[in-house]
Order: structure tokens, then C-alpha cells, then sequence
């Protein structure tokens, strides 16, 4: 059985009641003991800010596990329940963190952490690829010692830029209406790449009708810049929000192409 746990046992920050919605959590699949090679991943599920896509999800997870990695499923807290950023951002570095918590409690590897979003996950995922943090060895959580940093990313047709082919309803949940153009810049994560941003592997599809693929070009158009290692993978066909093609006949081979880069980086056998 699958189990979830809250980020944060007494309350989220700036959580606005106690109600599932209010009360991010981490639900957990994991391979077989014999199974594991050491890696972790952190899952963020996309849907506008507004929902979370279970198949962007345990169906991620899923496919992962039988790789032999240790996945984790984040609920993180939404636009269409009063949130707004920086609390996704929030529940997106304290899962991470409990993740590296977890791989060191478990015996496993905390140089291989990595984290996939896609769509509005995609988002977040990258907004932590490029706004993390070494860890706070002064709190007295030792999870908040962990450093929120991935080791690598991967990013499924991510919405990426608030300035630049943004997906108008995921900046509306994530920061409402008329937002500062400071505050849309700053969440704008093709700006805010360095050479310290993880390799990331990025695919879309050039058909997608509902975030542009603009935004996968300009996020490895600044890792090429700063010299961080990157896959792009542009599929002519397919609909925004496929997921798996091992589940879902009309989707892109990318799964089989991400397999093979996570072998390249060491991250699977």
C-alpha cells in the first residue's frame, strides 16, 4: 500500500485551513528492496496550478519504480483552493528535501535526487531547478537541513515563461491577476538559469496547442548558455498533457529517450 505523509506535520505555512487541500503530502512508491538502485525522484503533477493530473503522477511513478528508483508523489497546494506563490514553491523544496531525508534514511544515494514535472508541474519543477537552496543547518527540523537543490530534472511540455508564450491560467493561479512584472520576470525561469542550474532533459511536442513549445526552447536555449548539460526532444505530433507512451498509444517514444539519458548521467543502472 502506498503511503502519504504531510510535508510539514503541524501545518503548512500560510496554510489557509486544515482540509486535504490545505495539507500538502508526499505519497511514496517504492520498488522492492532487491530492486532499488539508489535513486529517488520527486513527481509534481501538472494541471494549470487549478489540479493535479494522476497520471502525471502515480502513473510517472509507476513507470519509474520498475527502473528501480524510489518515487515520491507530491500534492502540492493550488490556485483553485486560494493559493498563491510562494506557497507551490514551498511545498516543492520541503519535498525535495525530504526526499534527500528519506534516500539518507533509507541507505540510498543523495547525490541522485532528481525531480519531474510536467505542464504546470513543469513549472514548478523548474522554478525549483533554478530557486533552490543549500539546506538551514541552523533549524531545528533536521529535514530543513537538507538542501533543496535536485541532482537533475526532467521536464514534460513545461509551461516555463510568464513573459515570454506563457500559459495565461497557470501564471492566473499561481500569482492571480495583473501580477508584478518584477514577480512575473522572477518566476520566469529561462532568466534565472545559471551554470549551478541541474542537467535537465526537456520534451514537447511541436503541436501542442495549449503551451507552446517556444517555452521548451527558450529553458535549453539558457542551459546552452550557462553550460549546463541538457537533452531537447521536439515530437512533430501530439496533444498537450499525453503523459506515458507506454500507456497511451498516441504519445511520443520520449520515455524510452529520458531511460536513456538517465543512463548517460548515471542516475539508473
Amino acid at each position: 500500500m502506498n503511503t502519504s505523509v504531510p510535508l510539514w506535520p503541524q501545518g503548512a505555512p500560510g496554510a489557509l485551513g486544515t482540509a486535504a487541500h490545505d495539507t500538502p503530502t508526499l505519497t511514496a512508491f517504492l520498488p522492492a528492496p532487491d530492486k532499488r538502485n539508489g535513486a529517488s525522484m520527486l513527481i509534481l503533477p501538472g494541471g494549470g496550478y487549478f489540479t493535479l493530473a494522476p497520471h502525471e503522477g502515480e502513473g510517472y511513478a509507476r513507470w519509474l519504480v520498475e527502473q528501480g528508483v524510489a518515487c515520491y508523489v507530491l500534492r502540492y497546494r493550488l490556485g483553485a483552493h486560494g493559493y498563491r506563490h510562494p506557497c507551490m514553491l514551498q511545498d516543492a523544496a520541503r519535498g525535495l528535501r525530504m526526499v534527500r531525508a528519506f534516500a539518507r534514511r533509507d541507505g540510498l544515494d543523495t547525490t541522485r535526487v532528481g525531480i519531474i514535472g510536467s505542464s504546470a508541474g513543469g513549472h514548478l519543477a523548474s522554478t525549483l531547478l533554478t530557486h533552490f537552496d543549500a539546506g538551514r543547518p541552523d533549524s531545528a527540523d533536521p529535514i530543513e537541513h537538507e538542501s533543496s537543490r535536485p541532482d537533475l530534472g526532467i521536464l514534460c511540455y513545461p509551461v516555463i515563461s510568464g513573459v515570454t508564450f506563457p500559459h495565461q491560467g497557470s501564471f492566473q493561479n499561481l500569482l492571480g491577476h495583473n501580477p508584478p512584472t518584477d514577480l512575473l520576470r522572477h518566476l520566469s525561469n529561462e532568466l534565472q538559469v545559471t551554470s549551478e542550474t541541474p542537467p535537465t532533459f526537456i520534451w514537447h511536442t511541436a503541436a501542442d496547442a495549449v503551451v507552446p513549445v517556444e517555452n521548451a526552447f527558450l529553458f535549453a536555449s539558457a542551459l546552452r548558455q550557462a553550460g549546463v548539460p541538457f537533452d531537447l526532444h521536439v515530437y512533430q505530433n501530439g496533444r498537450h498533457g499525453l503523459g506515458l507512451s507506454s500507456t497511451n498509444a498516441d504519445a511520443p517514444p520520449w520515455d524510452a529517450d529520458c531511460l536513456f539519458w538517465l543512463r548517460q548521467r548515471k542516475f539508473l543502472n
